[in-house]
């Protein structure tokens, strides 16, 4: 619901108050895992030399990072301004995690392992996000109608299946590999930030985490109980101290069209991903009461990933899934700004490499698990209870493409090529990977179609059924959902069962005319309850 009560005492917007602490070491913090991440998996797994990584990858992520949360504090001051009040919290932005781990492992290093050029997968990477980019900015022209005409529980389903497997899953596995550090770390963030209790010295969750954290993964290597962490790292990264600076070259260009071709495969529906990820992120902040202009928001997210493929980043920023979670915690405007300064200092100065060598990752990652609780709780807290239904329907497609990650994940490591030999074997022992597969595709858009079909049904608007029916057959039609790869009749199965669904629904709709119930075409705006 949006906020509209005005504060009495407003003079002009506050550009930082006691609870922008909170949420600046919240979202930085978890900024800041996701950068050491992606630093390690451009290091580790593409095995991009260290000039690359530090010097073209980190100052063009710094720079997008640094303009967007710039842009996003000024657009919550303006907000702010005009709705005279002092409880708007700006949107959180930084690197899009799924696109992080798609970018590496579907495009990079593909590419370096048939080519075994680093280089060549990083501008590839660098193209593929300027794809995704300019998907973004198109979408800035149909988000708002999407949002228009999509069911609010619809579009924080599919948000809450993301948040719950593909930002949480992994982080609770981390936690519990570790619990000595990363369920006590989690435990203060619960306390922290959910039971709102003041810690020692009022000293901030997120900050608090990172202190303890590191103190008892050192402390266990100083006294001989654990190796997790290595001291003779923490000297060597130093040498990667210094100022690098982002500058504008045509490496996007130097490829030919026969090597960009196939990245429209992934491209394509990881754009439309991403501009339906904004518009459900938006809807969160909205029903958190900051209703925030959509177009805008798509046109700056999508000039973040062309500006910083054209700098060196394969990296697309997005807004982020969160901004409830950071207002229930106190953040309002300066966070964000505060969070864009230092996220683009350890960008410029290097400073991932020192990082990543003195702070376990297990103590900061419970955050994203906290985010993905907040997320989870929202979709059912903000929608009618009538359609909770149907928000679990939303998560089916998210856990499917999940459980189908870990799944490829294992045959990776073992060297195993998935045939349909093996995938009946699979079936044999309960593992249906060709379902998973098959569901999982398009899982974010896949979620929301359902979800949305699932709300229309509960509502009885089986006209809106009927037609969310037919743009998932379209959609499945040409592999964007529920297909293994962009084609014609890409999941003729598929398309034709909700053909055959788009019927039945369009039969009941006309019944319900027969009937004298009427129908309505009206948008339904389940926020206004």
């Amino acid at each position: 619901m949006k906020d509209t009560s005005l504060d009495q005492n407003f003079d002009r917007p506050k550009l930082w108050g006691t609870g922008d602490l909170n949420a600046f070491f919240g979202l930085f913090t978890n900024i800041l895992v996701n950068t050491l991440v992606l630093t390690s998996l451009c290091l580790l797994v593409v095995k991009m030399p260290d000039a690359i990584v530090y010097g073209r990858v980190l100052p063009a992520l710094g720079i997008a990072l640094l303009v967007g949360n710039v842009f996003y504090t000024y657009i919550a001051y303006q907000k702010a301004k005009i709705e005279k009040r002092n409880t708007v919290t700006a949107l959180p932005y930084g690197p899009s995690v799924p696109q992080m781990f798609i970018v590496v492992f579907m495009v990079m290093l593909p590419t370096y392992l048939s080519t075994g050029s680093p280089e060549i997968a990083w501008v590839l990477g660098m193209v593929w996000a300027l794809i995704v980019g300019i998907i973004v900015l198109l979408g800035a022209f149909v988000g708002p109608t999407i949002r228009k005409y999509t069911p609010r529980a619809a579009m924080l389903g599919t948000l809450a299946g993301v948040s719950i497997t593909f930002i949480s899953m992994r982080p609770s596995f981390m936690m519990f590999d570790m619990p000595w550090i990363g369920l006590i770390c989690f435990m203060i963030i619960l306390i922290s930030w959910m039971g709102r209790v003041r810690l020692p010295f009022g000293i901030p969750g997120g900050l608090a985490v990172i202190i303890l954290g590191s103190a008892l993964a050192w402390g266990a290597v100083f006294l001989g109980y654990s190796n997790v962490m290595d001291p003779s790292k923490v000297a060597s990264s130093f040498q990667h101290f210094g100022l690098y600076l982002p500058y504008l070259t045509g490496d996007v260009f130097s490829l030919s069209m026969a090597q960009v071709w196939p990245l429209l495969v992934t491209a394509i529906p990881l754009g439309i991903y991403n501009f339906t990820e904004v518009i459900n992120n938006v809807e969160s902040a909205s029903a958190a009461g900051d209703d925030y202009n959509l177009r805008h928001v798509l046109i700056a997210d999508g000039l973040g990933a062309v500006v910083g493929a054209f700098l060196g980043s394969p990296f697309p920023p997005a807004v982020y899934v969160g901004h409830p979670g950071w207002k229930a915690v106190g953040g309002r405007i300066g966070y964000s700004f505060a969070t864009g300064i230092c996220i683009s200092l350890v960008c410029f100065l290097g400073l991932s490499a020192v990082f990543l060598s003195i702070i376990p990752l297990v103590a900061i990652i419970p955050i994203l698990l906290f985010i993905g609780l907040i997320i989870g709780a929202q979709a059912f807290q903000e929608s009618p209870k009538r359609h909770a239904p149907a928000i679990i329907l939303a998560f089916v497609p998210n856990i499917a493409e999940w459980a189908k990650s870990q799944i490829n994940g294992v045959m990776s490591t073992a060297g195993i090529e998935y045939s349909a030999d093996f995938g009946e074997k699979l079936a044999g022992n309960g593992v249906l990977y060709n379902g998973m597969s098959i569901a999982g595709g398009g899982a974010v858009l896949g979620g929301l179609l359902l979800a949305a079909i699932g709300v229309f049904v509960i509502d009885r608007r089986f006209n809106w059924a009927a037609v969310f029916a037919f743009i998932a057959a379209t959609l499945s039609f040409f592999g964007f959902i529920h297909g293994h790869s962009l084609d014609f009749n890409a999941s003729p199965s598929v398309t034709l069962g909700y053909l055959m669904i788009g019927a039945m629904f369009s039969l009941l709709a006309w019944q319900q005319i027969k009937n004298g119930e009427g129908i309505s075409w009206e948008p339904s705006r389940d926020n206004e309850q």
